[in-house]
Order: structure tokens, then sequence, then C-alpha cells
């Protein structure tokens, strides 16, 4: 039984496997980090690998105390990738990246792949049918937009996705045209990215005819009900990924 923990830029999710199955799954904030996991480990303790990708500011020394309970592994630039890295500053890549081109790459072999991550950043990462991981692009979420215009203006409101899921249906439309500060605020952020990632779909099928998308992510599943091209979306993508990636080690071993 291994545990995968995703230390991202806003919370920590943690996801239980067995094999392949995903158990259960848990968030919360890093503060937290302590009393969840010991909480956990106490649930779960049959549980002996735990496995962690991180990006946020938790240092290693958070996990000492778990040292005695469980075998800890941390991925980092120069884990067993089953892909080659062709980015000019390989180890400036970040480790959530590195995952989840890891992830595409063993679950949907020889094939082009690319992996949109929506959360507090949108990455978009490209890996070819022959598993050279190419690069791709960061801009910020829908979360980051939102605060930006709130943050960086005098006077506009500060808009959020759960208001929008609140006020409205997840299908409804956002209308192109905002009758409204809120609404052209909606109008801005969400169509703005629903543009922003058809359109860089758009510019890879130039170079990619044949390519699969998978959107990952904690907007995923609000933003692929809105998308016009077959995406396989799955919002556990990374954490999946993690575990994936650590099974593959430890055939390769």
């Amino acid at each position: 039984m291994l545990l995968a923990v995703d230390i991202g830029n806003t919370r920590i999710k943690v996801a239980v496997f067995e094999g392949s199955t995903l158990l259960e799954q848990f968030y919360f904030n890093s503060s937290d980090l302590q009393n969840e996991l010991h909480f956990i480990l106490n649930k779960y303790k049959k549980a002996t690998e735990l496995v962690v990708a991180s990006v946020g500011n938790i240092p290693k020394e958070a996990f000492i105390e778990f040292e005695s309970l469980i075998n800890i592994h941390f991925i980092s630039s120069d884990f067993p990738f089953p892909f080659t890295n062709t980015y000019s500053t390989p180890n400036t890549l970040g480790i959530d990246r590195m995952v989840l081109a890891s992830g595409a790459v063993l679950k949907y072999p020889n094939q082009n792949r690319l992996v949109i991550d929506a959360g507090t950043c949108i990455t978009y990462d490209f890996i070819d049918d022959n598993d050279n991981y190419l690069g791709g692009a960061i801009s910020p979420g829908i979360r980051l937009r939102f605060e930006s215009l709130h943050n960086y203006t005098a006077k506009l409101p500060l808009q959020t996705l759960e208001l929008i899921k609140d006020q409205d249906s997840e299908l409804q439309k956002i209308p192109l045209i905002g009758n409204s500060t809120f609404e052209a605020i909606n109008s801005g952020v969400i169509n703005g990215v629903i543009n922003e990632i058809e359109g860089f779909i758009s510019q890879y099928e130039v170079e990619y005819p044949k390519f699969i998308i998978i959107l990952t992510g904690g907007d995923a599943e609000f933003l692929a009900k809105r998308l016009k091209n077959t995406i396989f979306a799955n919002s556990n993508f990374l954490l999946e990924s993690l575990n994936q990636t650590f099974q593959h080690k430890i055939k390769n071993d």
C-alpha cells in the first residue's frame, strides 16, 4: 500500500493506493500536514511507502517524524523518469510537470501527448511519441486571474469560481458580453482561459496533427465541460501519475 503526497501551491493532496487502485483521497492545508498524516497512517496501517512530489515550501524535515512509520521517497529531477528530458534548463522544470509527463508516457505509450494542468497555474507539457519531453507553457490559473484583477486595481471586486458555481449551473455558458462588472470579469477570465487552451491546442495541431490531450488539476472538471476539443479529463491524474512513476521505478530497479 502506498501514499502519494502532492504538495502544491495552494494545498496538499494525499491519495492511498493499493496497487493501481485509488482507495481514498485527502485534502488539507500545509499547516495540518503532521496531524493529517498521522491520521492517515493510523487509518491505513498497512501502508509501507510514502512518495512525495512537491512544488510548495514545505521542507523535507517536516517528514522526519514519520521515518520510523513508513518508507519515505521524494521525487526529484534525477528520479528515473520514463522519458528523455530535452528541456534546456532541466533542473528548473517543476516536479509536478515531470510527474505528469511520466504518467502520460506510462498510461498512453507510443503517442504524442499534451498534458494541461489547470490549477493555481495552467501548465502545458508536450511529450512526443518517442518519449521526448519537449517543454510547454505556464500561465496564470483562474484563481490567480481573479485575484490579480482585484489586487492590482482600485475598484474591481473579487470574483471566485465558487461564486460562479453557486450562482449558475456549471454547464451554463459564460456570457461573451458581460452586462455587469461581475459578468465582465467572468467573461474575461473564464472565456479567456477557454480561448487560451483551445488556441494552444490549435497551434499544437499545426505541428502535430495527431496527439491526445489530458486535462487535469483542480479546475479540470469545470473547464472540460466547456472545451470543444476531445480530451481525457482526470482531476486525479497527478496523484495517479505519482503512483505509476514510483511503481515504474520499482519494476526497473
